[in-house]
């Protein structure tokens, strides 16, 4: 629907208790957060259609990544029905993460494939702040209703967390390289398994590395990759994280999940064509339209349409207009980097 095009980011924001749905630190759980102006409060929007008619959709963490999902057990004490909770999206048949959004007025509500709804908690007790999968598909209670308020993107990435002091030490495994580990104040450590890829975002999985990271820190955690490949700066690196097989990538700009599971990290070199060419679109005219009818064949107009379809709802005009042109002068190579990019988008969360 309108509310989710594909790509965007969007937050959801709980009618009766004005919080919004938030991705937990732990990486796992989710909860109502009056944080408006977080990213743990972003989502992002994948749409996916499916054999039985019906096109899905889905939100992963604008933070962690991760998927928002129906647990199979159940929620917590004073809860209703089902626990929801962020998970992996690794497989076609995967259903776990699948919604559907159907409108009510100025509000949507979220059902899940299973015909259970989405819903807050804590209309009485305020100190219950967790949301849940309500089973009960004919409850109308305004619980399960949401705002979906659209959040614009950023020009440049955000800036990121300072530096955790003394947490910079790794210890590298299945490569050549190897750097004594420190001790570090923080217990917390984790396998990162990372592969660096080229600008089609294609990869040897042969190429894929490990090593053990201390602490949360994403500064930390970027310094460590610059470190393993060589680079000369860390600004030469964009580091994303890809929430199972079929996950869509997420750019890592806030601190790592208060947990210790392994996180899979896909390198991209910054300044590459699948970074650069967002902020080409922003300096295209209105004259593009004149030279795709004039320029263009029909398969690459229907290619335009299709763009057309994804961004018009999320970008400006002079961006829609950009793709147009992308079109007529590129290959469908460079339009495989147009859709990477869109994927790369940070929120705005101070809009």
């Amino acid at each position: 629907m309108d509310l989710f095009p594909d790509r965007a980011h969007v937050r959801l924001r709980s009618r009766v208790r004005g919080a919004y749905l938030h991705a937990d630190e732990d990486g796992v759980s989710v909860s109502l957060r009056a944080r408006r102006a977080s990213l743990n409060t972003a989502w992002q929007v994948h749409r996916v259609p499916r054999d039985d008619g019906f096109t899905y959709v889905l939100l992963h963490s604008a933070a962690y990544g991760r998927y928002l999902a129906r647990s199979p057990g159940e929620a917590p004490r004073g809860h209703r029905g089902n626990g929801a909770y962020l998970r992996l999206y690794r497989t076609p048949e995967q259903e776990d993460v699948l919604w559907v959004a159907i409108r009510y007025g100025d509000h949507v509500r979220l059902r899940h494939v299973s015909y259970s709804l989405l819903r807050a908690n804590g209309r009485y007790r305020r100190w219950l702040n967790g949301v849940s999968v309500d089973n009960d598909a004919g409850n109308q209670s305004t619980m399960t209703h949401w705002r979906v308020e659209a959040i614009p993107p950023r020009a440049q990435p955000p800036a990121l967390p300072l530096p955790t002091p003394g947490s910079n030490g790794y210890h590298l495994c299945g490569s050549e390289h190897f750097v004594p580990l420190q001790q570090h104040p923080e217990e917390l450590r984790r396998i990162i398994v990372y592969v660096q890829v080229d600008d089609l975002v294609n990869y040897d999985p042969l190429a894929r590395r490990t090593f053990w990271f201390h602490g949360r820190s994403v500064s930390n955690l970027r310094n460590s990759l610059a470190n393993h490949l060589n680079e000369d700066s860390v600004d030469n690196i964009t580091a994303c994280v890809r929430a199972g097989s079929r996950g869509r990538l997420t750019p890592l700009v806030v601190d790592l999940p208060r947990n210790q599971v392994p996180m899979f990290i896909i390198v991209l070199t910054t300044g590459s064509p699948g970074e650069k060419i967002c902020s080409f679109f922003s300096t295209l005219f209105t004259t593009c339209y004149l030279y795709l009818f004039i320029k263009c064949s029909v398969q690459q107009l229907f290619l335009f349409l299709h763009l057309l379809s994804v961004s018009v709802q999320v970008f400006s005009s002079e961006i829609v207009l950009g793709s147009a042109l992308v079109i007529c002068l590129c290959s469908v190579q460079h339009l495989f980097l147009f859709s990477s990019a869109l994927e790369l988008r940070h929120p705005n969360v101070d809009a």
